[in-house]
């Protein structure tokens, strides 16, 4: 009895330490990522850079039901994520329509820079992965335009102008930037290392199956393999940014098959922190519907269409090596 207490003290002793060194690896990593992105992202808002990017998407405004006023929303979500859509749609004199499609958009391609460098590090091309975001999410917002009728039209909107960088002086923007930085990174901080702990100290006990099984259902339904339960669970949950860490070294550590982990990130990339990043568009008097459901069926349309695309890949491979057999 006093040897089992002892042995599992051992192990609990053992996987904390182990979780808070994978932890901080993890954190150190997505730290050399968000100081240098956000700080460049930073200066590009400072000196109104950012809005000078417009030009590529307003042609695509119209076709989305937008105005081209939209365009700078949609810039902004896509470099700064969606603290940055919040604060422009808060300015911004757009229809609710109109609002609608924007947080829609920028749900699904949001901090694109940022979690498609986390994806690159877990299983999938990081190019690739930003690209499929950012075509989903024209597409996906293309639909909802056609299904409630908006038009760009709908309201005037502002000029190109109006959201200008800042008045304020570089070194107060420079400690303003700081102070931001050390706060998110304290908070990604006390996420990751509990959580870490937590994964460590479950894979031990073997407690890990019980927390997943439940999920097969709920896997199954979105088109997902079983086996990436505890990733689809902490990007889910967590979001690709915060949940970095556990993302990582669940693929690092574990084989998943290829195929599997592609449609997983294929997924998540499009329906991700299903708790906090649509919440935080809620007091903009967006109706939860369109926060939560478009990107959700989305996301299950494009793992079930990944999945077909498979079987068909590998029954053409099939076919085209009989025929190479039958021509030996």
């Amino acid at each position: 009895m006093t040897q089992n207490r002892n042995n599992r003290r051992q192990q609990l002793v053992s996987g904390m330490r182990t979780g808070l060194k994978k932890g901080w690896s993890g954190f150190v990593w997505l730290l050399k990522i968000i100081v240098p992105v956000s700080f460049i992202t930073g200066l590009l808002v400072y000196f109104g850079l950012i809005y000078k990017l417009d030009f590529l998407l307003t042609p695509l405004m119209g076709w989305m039901g937008l105005p081209p006023s939209a365009a700078l929303v949609i810039i902004a979500g896509i470099f700064t994520g969606i603290y940055g859509t919040v604060a422009a749609l808060s300015v911004m004199p757009f229809s609710m329509d109109h609002m609608i499609l924007l947080a829609v958009f920028t749900l699904i391609c949001h901090n694109l820079i940022q979690e498609s460098l986390v994806q690159g590090r877990s299983g999938i091309n990081p190019f690739f992965a930003a690209a499929f975001r950012l075509v989903a999410a024209f597409v996906v917002t293309f639909c909802c335009a056609k299904i409630m009728g908006t038009t760009p039209e709908t309201s005037a909107g502002v000029s190109a102008g109006a959201l200008p960088g800042t008045d304020q002086a570089f070194t107060a923007w420079l400690a303003g930037w700081a102070m931001d930085t050390l706060k998110l990174t304290i908070q990604i901080f006390f996420i990751i290392m509990p959580l870490m702990v937590m994964l460590e100290l479950a894979r031990i006990f073997h407690i890990i199956d019980f927390v997943i099984r439940p999920l097969r259902p709920v896997l199954a339904f979105m088109g997902l393999d079983k086996s990436c339960g505890m990733l689809w669970m902490t990007a889910a949950v967590f979001g690709l940014a915060y949940g970095s860490a556990v993302i990582m070294e669940e693929t690092r550590t574990h084989t998943y098959d290829k195929e599997a982990l592609t449609r997983l990130h294929l997924s998540i990339g499009i329906n991700h922190a299903m708790i906090e990043d649509p919440a935080l568009l809620l007091p903009l008097g967006i109706p939860p519907f369109w926060l939560w459901i478009p990107r959700l069926v989305a996301a299950i349309l494009v793992a079930y269409t990944f999945s077909v695309f498979s079987v068909l890949r590998r029954l053409y491979a099939q076919r085209t090596g009989h025929k190479k057999i039958r021509h030996y």
